[in-house]
């Protein structure tokens, strides 16, 4: 049974990896992900305004004020007294943002970044210039 169930994981997650990112709409903002600093592992949209998303990869909404949430794993060095030295620890932290100012046909960069245990997201416009950072931030 277990040799049946490994390959039936790999399909579904292949199937999920290869299924398109939506073509962009003049009509919505749209938020790209990114994890610059070295150990961040994952970038990912949870919740647009409380509601659950179906593709995690983006954000694409109207313009005007929005909450998002997002998911962001990154690996922590272990020191001797948190597992033994030399080893990796990894955090995934729950992090909400909220901008009041989406405008409609532009792009913008939500960062995850971390220091050691602290985790910290950024909103940049296409211009680089920061606009948010996260009001809330909850880690497992």
């Amino acid at each position: 049974m277990r040799q049946l169930l490994l390959p039936a994981v790999a399909l579904l997650l292949s199937a999920c990896a290869s299924t398109p990112i939506p073509p962009v709409d003049p009509q919505q903002a749209w938020v790209d992900f990114a994890t610059p600093t070295p150990g961040a592992k994952l970038v990912m949209a949870q919740r647009l305004d409380g509601k659950n998303l179906n593709d995690g990869r983006y954000f694409q909404m109207p313009p005007g004020s929005h909450e998002l949430m997002v998911r962001f794993d990154f690996e922590v060095p272990a020191g001797a007294g948190l597992g033994g030295l030399g080893q990796t620890m990894y955090r995934t932290c729950f992090m909400t943002l909220e901008y009041k100012n989406f405008q409609a046909g532009q792009r913008y960069v939500l960062e995850g970044r971390s220091l050691a245990f602290t985790p910290n997201i950024r909103l940049y416009n296409a211009a680089r210039q920061l606009l948010a950072e996260e009001r809330s931030v909850n880690c497992l």
